[in-house]
C-alpha cells in the first residue's frame, strides 16, 4: 500500500534547537520525513529547561517527536566526513544557528549547493538577511518587542508590555518555514532543483499583525505623524508605558474594542465575542435585551463616541448580571460567535479537542502517558501522524551513521575520538 504520509521518502536534517526549526521538523517527521536531529554534545538546549527525566524536558518532548539525535561537534576535524555522508542522503537542512557560524562551517546555501543542488536548505535569523540588525542575536520575547507585536497583544505586566506564556512568533515561524520547505520540494518535482528558503522571527511577527501594518497613506500617515508626535512628547516627559501604548492608533474602530469584538466579565467568569458585521450586532443586541440605535440610524460619525461610551457601560453591566454558561446558550441560539474564556489546562479534558483528535494520548519510556498536541493539520487518513518520542539521548549514534553509509571502523573511530556520543540506550 502507497504511504499516505505526504514527505514518505525524504529526508531532513534538523540543525535546530529551542522552538522554530525543530517544530518546523516534527511537523515534517509527523508527515513522514526521516529527521535526524544534529545537537551539541550539550544537547539542545531546552533538554536542560526543568528536565522531568535526564534530557527530557516538557519542551523537549512538545517538539522533537518521530526524530533520531545524533549528538555531533560540529567543529571536530571529522566531523566534516559526517556531514558529508548525511547530506548525499538529504533532501531538506533546516539551519537555526546563530549569525554567521553557518557560513563559518560551510553549512550556508551558497556552500552547500554546488555539491547538493537538489538540497533545499531552510534557515530562520532573527532579523532578516540584511540590515543593520542582521547580525543581532534574538529569541522570541525579543522579536515580540521589536516588531510592536508585544504592545499589539496588549499584555500588561506591573505597567510594563508583557509577552504571553506562548511564544507565538516562534511557532508561527516555524508554520511559515514548513509552508516554505512544502513550496520548495513541490518546485524540486518540477526543476529537479534545490533552493534556500529564508524564513525570520521578525517577519512572522510582522505577519501576524497584518492588518495593522497596512497603512493608506491619504487616511494612516496623518494620524500615525500626529501619534509619533505625541509619543516623542510622553516619553521626553519620562512617562509610563499605559500612557505611551495609549497613543497608538487602532485599526479597528472604538465601538468594536469597546463592545463588539472583546472579552466581557460575566457574572461568574469571562465570555468572548466577536460581531464584526451589522447583522451580527444585531443579534448580540437583540440576545442581551438592548439596542444600539447608531445601528438603525445614521448618526453622525461626531456623536457616535459619546453614544458608545454610554451604550459600553450599559453593556458591560447587562453581561454580568448572568452566568458565562446563561450567556454562551444565549449567544449560541442566535448564531453568534462566542466561547468562555478557559485556562489553558482545561483543554485537556475538553471533548472538542479531544473527539477531533487535537490531542493525541502517547506513552513516553521514562516519563509515562503524555497528552500532547497532534499535528495541526491533516489531508486524509494517516497523513500526519504523531511519531515516537526521541531515543535516550547519544543512544542513537552508531545506527544512525551506519545508516547514512559509514563503516564500522569509522563509527568506532567516531566515537573514540569524541566526534559524536554514544551512551546505552537507557534513562538515567
Amino acid at each position: 500500500m502507497t504511504d499516505p504520509r505526504p514527505f514518505a521518502g525524504i529526508t531532513v536534517i534538523e540543525f535546530g534547537q529551542f522552538i522554530a526549526v525543530p517544530y518546523c521538523a516534527q511537523l515534517l517527521a509527523d508527515g513522514g520525513a526521516r529527521v535526524i536531529k544534529i545537537e551539541p554534545h550539550g544537547g539542545d538546549p531546552v533538554r536542560a529547561l526543568a528536565p522531568l527525566a535526564p534530557g527530557e524536558s516538557r519542551h523537549f518532548i512538545s517538539r522533537n517527536r518521530g526524530k533520531r539525535c545524533l549528538q555531533l561537534d560540529l567543529r571536530h576535524p571529522r566531523a566534516a566526513s559526517i556531514i558529508r555522508a548525511l547530506f548525499e542522503q538529504a533532501d531538506v537542512a533546516l539551519f537555526n544557528l546563530r549569525p554567521g557560524l553557518g557560513a563559518e562551517l560551510g553549512l550556508d546555501y551558497g556552500a552547500l549547493s554546488p555539491l547538493y543542488p537538489r538540497l533545499i536548505t531552510g534557515n530562520v535569523t532573527a532579523f532578516g538577511k540584511d540590515g543593520p540588525d542582521a547580525n543581532l542575536a534574538g529569541m522570541d520575547l525579543v522579536v515580540q518587542a521589536r516588531s510592536g507585536l508585544m504592545t499589539a497583544m496588549g499584555r500588561l505586566i506591573d505597567g510594563l508590555p508583557a509577552a504571553g506564556d506562548t511564544p507565538v512568533i516562534d511557532f508561527m515561524c516555524a508554520m511559515t518555514l514548513a509552508f516554505g520547505i512544502s513550496t520548495a520540494l513541490y518546485r524540486r518535482e518540477l526543476t529537479g532543483h534545490g533552493s534556500e528558503v529564508d524564513v525570520s522571527l521578525l517577519g512572522a511577527g510582522i505577519a501576524l499583525q497584518t492588518t495593522m501594518l497596512t497603512r493608506v497613506d491619504a487616511v494612516d500617515r496623518p494620524v500615525h505623524e500626529a501619534a509619533a508626535g505625541q509619543l516623542n512628547a510622553v516619553r521626553a516627559d519620562g512617562r509610563g508605558f499605559v500612557e505611551q501604548m495609549a497613543i497608538s492608533p487602532s485599526a479597528r474602530a472604538s465601538h468594536m474594542t469597546g463592545i463588539y469584538y472583546r472579552t466581557l466579565a460575566t457574572r461568574d467568569s469571562a465570555i468572548a465575542i466577536a460581531c464584526s458585521s451589522p447583522a451580527n450586532q444585531r443579534r448580540f443586541m437583540a440576545a442581551i435585551g438592548m439596542t444600539d440605535e447608531a445601528l438603525d440610524q445614521k448618526m453622525p460619525r461626531a456623536e457616535q463616541p459619546a453614544h458608545y461610551a454610554v451604550l459600553q457601560t450599559a453593556v458591560e453591566a447587562r453581561l454580568r448580571e448572568r452566568t458565562t454558561a446563561e450567556w454562551k446558550a444565549a449567544f449560541d441560539a442566535a448564531g453568534l460567535p462566542a466561547s468562555p474564556v478557559l485556562l489553558t489546562f482545561e483543554l485537556f479534558e475538553d471533548d472538542q479537542p479531544l473527539l477531533n483528535g487535537m490531542l493525541r494520548d502517547l506513552r513516553h519510556p521514562a516519563l509515562g502517558d503524555v497528552r500532547l498536541p497532534a499535528p495541526p493539520l491533516s489531508i486524509g487518513p494517516g497523513s500526519f501522524e504523531p511519531g515516537p518520542f526521541a531515543a535516550p539521548f547519544g543512544s542513537e549514534a552508531r545506527s544512525i551513521l551506519a545508516e547514512f553509509g559509514l563503516t564500522e571502523a569509522e563509527i568506532e573511530s567516531a566515537i573514540a575520538e569524541n566526534a559524536v556520543l554514544s551512551f546505552p540506550a537507557e534513562y538515567g
